[in-house]
């Protein structure tokens, strides 16, 4: 059970301000490496309070040696009370600069918080005046920071850092995610409009659908998870590449199926064909937006196969 703040001994909240320095440090230390690669300048930044924090961590540990002895109490900041729960953000692939900078600020806030209510609590003087030099060293520390970003993150450093960031997201998310949606919503258009036409039946148009989507939302999950392991390519890590890919072409092919759930079959199919032309246009759009394809030639292709695959269902659903 946690503990409230107040009850601490003055021992456990030295043993606590050395967690707290470790922990945060660690965690300087993942964000330099998940930006070292494409965003230096950041990443400098983060080597820099890591090495910041690893020397406040040292002087704790001098104090709380020289007043309590070697052994220091396993306490961290989950086990008291009024920590905020903080989002695992280094954890994220791909880790932006921004997302990092934001909650560089966040975790800055709280250690200087719990410097101040720390002093309150420790009578010893010693202790108290470590208490109030690292408190002020947190905030020189935030001032560093934002020193180094306006001296270092020029413009032209965030520019491209921006435009890296952006490389990585339609990398490892865009182009799996709009891969899976231009085969769910092409490839399911054959069989779909194929039973729907040889049944007039919209719950049999309807499963048949369903059966197509499920179905190539699982293959084109599990082919885009082993195509590669993103190591040489950056295209992140496989398995989350393979769930996007999975969704989407799931999602495809499921939005123009779910028109037979009406059961009268005209109506269903006009809403389904309406339905196509909308997740056409989206695949246009998305392949201008981020793949840089002019819309006019995006939607050419796209509608092209679109309408090759529906006029096939058709003829066999026909037949």
């Amino acid at each position: 059970m946690a503990k409230n703040f107040k009850d601490l001994s003055e021992r456990e909240i030295l043993a606590l301000a050395v967690s707290l320095e470790e922990e945060d440090g660690r965690i300087y230390g993942e964000f330099a490496e998940g930006l070292r690669e494409h965003y230096p300048a950041t990443a400098r930044m983060m080597d820099e309070m890591q090495a910041e924090e690893s020397e406040h961590r040292a002087r704790l540990l001098d104090m709380y040696r020289s007043r309590f002895g070697d052994h220091i109490p396993f306490i961290r900041r989950q086990d008291v009370k009024g920590f905020v729960s903080r989002t695992p953000v280094w954890l994220v692939e791909p880790v932006g600069p921004k997302a990092v900078r934001k909650s560089v600020e966040s975790m800055e806030s709280e250690t200087r918080r719990f410097y101040a209510l720390a002093m309150e609590k420790v009578t010893d003087a010693s202790t108290r005046k470590l208490l109030g030099d690292l408190a002020e060293a947190e905030v020189k520390h935030s001032a560093t920071a934002e020193t180094f970003e306006k001296q270092e993150l020029t413009p032209q450093i965030r520019k491209q850092e921006e435009e890296a960031y952006r490389r990585t997201i339609v990398l490892q998310f865009i182009q799996p995610g709009l891969a899976g949606l231009m085969d769910g919503s092409v490839s399911t258009l054959a069989p779909l409009f194929a039973a729907a036409f040889a049944t007039h039946n919209s719950r049999d148009a309807f499963l048949v659908g369903l059966a197509a989507s499920v179905g190539a939302g699982i293959s084109m999950g599990f082919a885009e998870a082993l195509s590669d392991d993103g190591s040489l390519t950056g295209r992140g890590r496989p398995m989350i590449r393979g769930a996007v890919t999975g969704v989407m072409t799931t999602a495809g092919g499921i939005g123009h199926t779910l028109p037979y759930l009406i059961a009268d079959f005209r109506v269903a199919t006009t809403i389904a064909v309406i339905v196509v032309a909308v997740e056409l246009g989206i695949i246009s759009w998305v392949r201008e937006h981020y793949m840089e394809t002019p819309f006019i030639r995006a939607a050419l292709q796209v509608v092209l196969g679109g309408v090759l695959v529906f006029a096939a269902g058709l003829l066999i659903g026909k037949s």
